[in-house]
């Protein structure tokens, strides 16, 4: 089976890439010109070079496949640079749907994100009207809603890796953000980490089980809060000395907000995290032939401290 890949040379998409290839199929991947090398083995995949303002690079993407992965997202915007979710997550997928229409491929597959909905900040409106616009098109859809994914990026965008390189490095105190005016429950929201080899299978398996067409899947592994999260990452680090206090969302808001983008965390990121982000999907890696997803552990954060 030949398979496009749409965002297929950051760190989720080099992963999908990968376990294509393993299962014996071809993958055609649109990148970027001069970024293929940022497809770890991109000698054995069809390489399209463009970009998702390209028609005719996203026709010859999706051209002679039976599949297509839309995995291209964003976790903050550049306006300056014309990086925003709007262009990226809604737009970039109406383009690759319509022209999957045209040539009449109809499997398609659908990265978004746990907790999107309709009224919430730029980053899950626009993965919602995504979802939305692909189950209105007449296609054999595929959803996939994860949580916090994580795993080796091997220098590429990764939250353990950001979260390390732009928080826990720094030479003063981690913040635990809370909400309200109490410090106690600094740190409390949940989320459900999934790690990136086990997201690729669940996307890989789903082009062979017809029972995952028109059903939209959350992905996530065993809730965890936010404080023991940050704290196995800092002691993945080498950093398990790094003392830890309540920082208080609104005034962390008030800086992300008048100091993007240099400051660590957008304001949509921090009310995102606030939020929280949980799933069960024993179901889901059953369905898959997921037997044992690998844990947010020590044994699985390794890659943290290869410097």
């Amino acid at each position: 089976m030949k398979v496009a890949v749409f965002g297929g040379s950051g760190f989720i998409g080099d992963y999908l890439v990968n376990e294509l290839l393993n299962s014996k199929l071809k993958p055609y991947v649109l990148v970027r010109h001069g970024s293929q090398s940022k497809v770890s083995r991109y000698k054995e995949c069809k390489i399209i070079t463009g970009c998702l303002d390209n028609p005719t690079a996203i026709e010859q993407t999706i051209m002679n496949s039976e599949a297509v992965i839309y995995n291209v997202g964003i976790i903050r915007e550049f306006k300056s640079c014309d990086i925003t979710f709007d262009k990226l997550h809604f737009k970039g997928l109406v383009k690759c749907v319509d022209q999957a229409k045209k040539l009449n491929v109809k499997r398609f597959i659908l990265m978004s994100a746990n907790g999107v909905r309709e009224e919430g900040t730029a980053y899950q409106k626009t993965k919602f009207r995504a979802e939305n616009y692909l189950k209105e098109s007449g296609l054999d859809w595929t959803i996939f809603r994860p949580s916090l994914i994580f795993g080796d990026s091997k220098g590429k965008m990764e939250l353990c890796y950001q979260l390390n390189k732009d928080m826990l490095s720094l030479p003063f105190p981690a913040p635990l953000f809370y909400t309200g005016i109490s410090p106690l429950n600094a740190g409390d929201f949940e989320m459900s980490p999934i790690h990136v080899e086990d997201v690729a299978k669940v996307f890989v398996q789903s082009l062979k089980i017809k029972e995952s067409i028109g059903k939209t899947f959350e992905l996530g592994g065993e809730n965890l809060t936010w404080r023991k999260i940050t704290k196995l990452i800092a002691e993945a680090s080498g950093k398990e000395n790094k003392i830890f206090l309540p920082a208080p969302a609104f005034l962390v808001k008030f800086f992300a907000k008048f100091f993007a983008p240099w400051f660590p965390v957008s304001e949509d990121q921090l009310i995102m995290l606030l939020e929280g982000n949980v799933c069960d999907s024993s179901k889901v890696f059953k369905l898959f032939s997921i037997d044992s997803p690998k844990k947010f552990k020590l044994e699985s954060l390794t890659y943290l401290n290869n410097d």
